[in-house]
């Protein structure tokens, strides 16, 4: 069986994610040359209490003096405990996007810039490590959440982690932002079911459930994913995948992403892709596409790359354009950005597969549409 060194398998864990901080008082210099000082947009009198209009992305758009998105420069902030509006837990249907984010609007926003919350079943999988006698957390790949207390993901992201240093991350957005509208949520990992018939060289069967050690508490910005029937074919052109991951496949020009990134994804039927699977790399003529992948992009420019891997590739629901559900996970791909089809796993395959471990665990479905 030919092994697969030369792909790009989509995980990493090169991209600090803060999860501690000092949050210090800043004093800057507005616009228009006044002193001021950066707090949480919600301690700021006379700011429109949705952030429109002062909200900026700290990529791109307008110049912030402040270092944060959700931060901004003012000249008497109050002494109220900062944070978004407080909500009751509350879980919404599966599959649910906030195609226009929540509580926030993003000015200056790019076309891959993802919008707060706007995917609230993405899951950040972080590595737990010691650097300089210092216990931090790496970001590691992607995952979705399909239930309160399951988070899956691809089995190469994990299959060589300790369980004990596996950290989920949901409701995350900025990962170098401790105040942003909602708190994302940490969990550790309990168990840990990789499929039995992963094959880590050619990575057929790239699934893995983790258990959480305590249900995540649904939120606005914490809900599951929607999973299709087993073996529904699901060929549309308006699909989504969302991570942080790289920006290029090169290391030395490939950047991570603070903020969450989105990218539109057509689906690929299956005989175009491996054919032009195997006219790419060293795949080589009789490269045969295994079943338990389905292929979306062959878009130049438009692609998930290093870091995405395990994330969700979510397509809208036939009759329910507002909701989406989940038809792949990122496995592996030919580099980034070409336009080459990457290969996704086939979520609808081993839709049986997930309904029987979750049955063994006596969790009822919360991904059923």
């Amino acid at each position: 069986m030919k092994t697969l060194y030369y792909l790009a398998v989509l995980s990493s864990c090169l991209s600090l994610i803060a999860s501690t901080s000092v949050r210090r008082i800043r004093q800057t210099t507005s616009s228009n040359g006044k002193r001021c000082t950066c707090v949480h947009y919600s301690r700021c009198p006379n700011v429109p209490t949705d952030g429109s209009g002062i909200i900026q992305l700290k990529f791109g758009g307008v110049s912030n003096p402040c270092r944060t998105s959700l931060e901004v420069c003012c000249a008497n902030p109050s002494e109220e405990p900062e944070g978004g509006p407080s909500k009751p837990p509350v879980r919404a249907d599966c599959g649910k996007r906030n195609t226009g984010g929540l509580v926030v609007r993003i000015i200056g926003a790019g076309e891959n810039d993802a919008q707060f919350a706007e995917f609230p079943w993405m899951v950040a999988i972080l590595e737990e490590v010691k650097i300089s006698n210092e216990r931090t957390k790496l970001y590691e790949c992607g995952g979705s959440l399909i239930h309160e207390s399951v988070v899956m993901t691809a089995a190469h992201c994990i299959a060589q982690k300790s369980q004990d240093s596996i950290v989920m991350r949901a409701g995350e957005w900025d990962t170098h932002n401790l105040k942003e509208p909602f708190p994302h949520q940490d969990r550790r990992v309990a168990q840990v079911i990789i499929h039995e018939n992963f094959d880590k060289d050619n990575l057929y069967n790239d699934i893995a459930l983790l258990i959480a050690d305590e249900p995540f508490v649904f939120a606005d910005n914490v809900q599951t994913a929607c999973l299709p029937r087993a073996d529904e074919f699901i060929l549309d052109n308006n699909c989504w995948a969302s991570g942080w991951g790289q920006d290029a496949f090169d290391a030395k020009e490939g950047r991570y992403q603070m903020i969450q990134k989105k990218v539109g994804l057509p689906m690929v039927r299956r005989e175009r892709c491996e054919a032009e699977l195997r006219e790419a790399g060293n795949l080589g003529p009789d490269f045969v596409l295994d079943e338990s992948f389905v292929c979306a992009g062959g878009i130049k420019n438009r692609d998930t790359c290093k870091g995405d891997g395990g994330s969700p590739l979510v397509c809208p629901i036939r009759g329910k354009p507002s909701r989406y559900q989940q038809v792949g996970i990122v496995s592996w791909g030919i580099k980034c950005g070409l336009e080459t089809p990457a290969a996704y796993v086939n979520v609808a395959k081993f839709r049986p597969w997930i309904d029987q471990r979750l049955r063994q665990l006596n969790l009822k479905p919360q991904h059923i549409y």
